[in-house]
């Protein structure tokens, strides 16, 4: 039987202890794997999914989204435009807050606030990465290999090839990984356009395919990682893969500008000045 889920509120505590015990600030990847080791989030929640028609981001980051919006608007964390958040003054001279308190004043503050005043509101978010997600979805299984080929290319990747073929172990390309003009990678990567969570067995018969052609493997998906299978991927004595799954894959294609417009709409406020009208 599975335990009761942890609302957004049970989580805020937890999301203060971690980037306390990160340094102070620390990725979203980070703060989640922090928070789910302090509040022991049991191991069969990791891999629900919000929303299991579309796939995207499991339930558990979806309400972390909404602990780190609250607690922002609160005045206590603060996240920079590389997506990297940080505990304010504020935060770091606390050490614990009062949930309910912070869900009073927060919703105070976005009673005040118009919906079209802030692009931090998590369900605006939600909205173009679901959407971004359902697009992919609906391309062909070669269309999504070549758009991670073009995402590569933007990327630094050089000689990117998609190679996918019946009897190649589940390998859809290969590439070369250039740093600083000095120190090259050759590359392998799958891609999976799946919904749902990929496994560690998944995982390992993609280290079996690369094992001897590439010094690094790749596998992107829409969907997500398996708890397990992002252990299996960072297993010791292994070689390493990397893991791209459907939130960090539309937050690349939204950095790279690819196939997604980022608009900044300016708002106008006008205020009366009363005392300026009170001295004519």
């Amino acid at each position: 039987m599975t335990s009761m889920l942890l609302q957004y509120d049970d989580l805020m505590n937890p999301v203060l202890q971690s980037l306390k015990e990160l340094g102070g600030s620390g990725n979203n990847e980070e703060i989640n794997s922090k928070v789910i080791e302090i509040a022991h989030v049991p191991s069969e929640q990791l891999d629900i999914l919000h929303n299991p028609v579309k796939g995207g981001m499991t339930e558990i980051e979806y309400r972390l989204m909404w602990t780190r919006t609250y607690l922002k608007k609160y005045g206590v964390i603060e996240n920079s435009t590389r997506g990297i958040w940080a505990l304010t003054s504020k935060g770091s001279a606390i050490h614990k807050i009062d949930e309910k308190e912070v869900v009073k004043v927060v919703r105070e503050l976005m009673k005040k606030e118009k919906k079209t005043s802030t692009e931090e509101e998590p369900n605006k978010e939600v909205e173009w990465q679901e959407e971004l997600l359902g697009v992919i979805h609906n391309m062909s299984a070669a269309g999504f290999e070549r758009l991670a080929q073009r995402l590569l290319r933007e990327s630094g990747f050089i000689h990117v090839e998609v190679t996918g073929r019946t009897g190649d172990g589940g390998i859809d390309g290969q590439g070369i990984l250039r740093l600083g003009g000095l120190i090259s990678f050759n590359v392998i990567f799958q891609c999976k356009k799946w919904k749902n969570a990929v496994g560690a067995n998944n995982i390992r018969d993609f280290r079996g395919a690369m094992v001897g052609r590439a010094d690094k493997g790749l596998f992107i998906t829409m969907g997500t990682f398996t708890k397990d299978a992002i252990k299996e991927a960072t297993r010791d004595g292994a070689p390493a893969i990397d893991l791209v799954d459907g939130d960090q894959l539309v937050e690349k294609l939204k950095q790279l500008s690819l196939g997604v417009i980022t608009m900044k709409i300016e708002i106008e406020q006008v205020l009366i000045d009363h005392e300026w009208y009170a001295n004519i």
